[in-house]
């Protein structure tokens, strides 16, 4: 049986309706009794997986040496000695978090 993730563990006190075809439940479910899970955890740990690894994406990026080498030289150089009106502009509007 596989294991289960932290998540399924905690108490689930929300839900999530979707409509599938008839094809996608009976594939659901055949997969779920394949696994010996219910069509709940089976959907539920696959869409959490899902969304970590598009969140993932998100954060972490992969270079090669050339272009890490690239990164770094911008990070390196020296700032401008003029600052640009748009960021300047930026930093002066209200935060829209101050109350």
């Amino acid at each position: 049986m596989p294991t289960r993730s932290r998540d399924s563990r905690a108490a689930r006190d929300q839900r999530i309706s979707v409509r599938v075809s008839a094809r996608q439940e009976q594939l659901l479910r055949h997969a779920a009794a394949a696994e010996d899970r219910t069509m709940t955890d089976l959907i539920l740990d696959s869409a959490v997986q899902h969304a970590e690894r598009v969140l993932a994406d998100r954060r972490w990026f992969v270079v090669d040496d050339e272009q890490w080498a690239a990164f770094q030289a911008i990070l390196d150089a020296p700032l401008p000695t003029k600052p640009d009106n748009r960021l300047v502009a930026t930093l002066n509007r209200p935060s829209p978090f101050a109350k």
